[in-house]
């Protein structure tokens, strides 16, 4: 049997990648989220104007070293940053981004254009993805900037030892830390994705993906899980900080890698299979 379509009908230019980048953008949600981003690190460099940190007789930490250079800055900036404001961002782009349409009762009728189910969800996760690594990209250059502007250009000294190691040296290192960040947020993005195609609510989505790093970073204390907390989305999540050592270690960043892509890849998966066989009524 032949299934006729209308003249002109193709479905691989429907819902195009830059109307969706568009749309997204133009939220208020994402404004938002990226001002956030941009003015958090200017309230960080004001917080240390006004109070300058003080070591006293114990190893230097990233906030004892902060205001030494614009790459200690950036690096206590990304410290303070990972475990939950780039969280909140990733889990809003990937989370809101189906079930806000559904909310909108709007998604039918996006489907009814007609767009291929396959199609909207990989053009929104691609969206969500790219603007999720954007986010991951602004804050550290935004500390950057920032950090050379209030502290000046120098070289980095080492949280635990105080060694310096030069800018020129450890500059391409913070590459490898963005890299990786993006990389440990992938579980975010999946788990927040996939709930956003099983939910109409996108705080319920946005909240879930929170919640799982919450619920992980609390079961993470219990020592007694030993080797089992290894598998937990979230224990990896600081393995970046072996990068600006005198050494690089990649251990962690590699275990933690094969973590957040392995619950990823399933998370994605999952929402992929779910959203085949919705029954969509908003």
């Amino acid at each position: 049997m032949t299934v006729k379509t209308a003249p002109g009908y193709r479905p691989g230019r429907t819902l195009p990648l830059r109307v969706e980048f568009v749309r997204q953008f133009l939220r208020r949600r994402t404004l938002l989220m990226f001002g956030l981003l941009l003015l958090l690190p200017w309230i960080l460099a004001v917080a240390f104007m006004v109070g300058r940190p003080s070591q006293g007789n114990r190893a230097p930490n990233l906030s004892d070293l902060a205001t030494a250079s614009a790459l200690n800055f950036t690096a206590f900036t990304l410290f303070v940053s990972v475990g939950f404001l780039l969280v909140v961002a990733v889990a809003m782009f990937c989370g809101d981004t189906v079930a806000s349409e559904a909310n909108w009762s709007s998604l039918r009728y996006l489907l009814a254009a007609p767009v291929p189910r396959g199609r909207l969800l990989r053009q929104k996760l691609v969206v969500a993805l790219t603007y999720s690594a954007a986010a991951i990209v602004i804050l550290p250059l935004m500390a950057l900037l920032v950090g050379t502007v209030m502290f000046g250009w120098d070289d980095i000294q080492l949280p635990g030892t105080g060694q310096t190691l030069g800018a020129a040296d450890v500059l391409p290192r913070f590459g490898i830390v963005i890299a990786y960040a993006m990389i440990s947020q992938l579980v975010v993005a999946g788990l927040a994705f996939y709930l956003s195609v099983t939910t109409d609510s996108p705080l319920g989505a946005v909240g879930g993906a929170v919640g799982l790093v919450i619920i992980s970073n609390i079961v993470e204390a219990v020592e007694a899980l030993g080797v089992w907390r290894e598998v937990l989305p979230t224990y990896w999540a600081m393995a970046w900080l072996d990068v600006i050592q005198l050494e690089i270690s990649w251990a962690g960043m590699i275990k933690g890698s094969a973590v957040s892509v392995s619950y990823a890849v399933i998370f994605i998966a999952l929402a992929f299979r779910r959203f085949r066989t919705k029954d969509v009524v908003s």
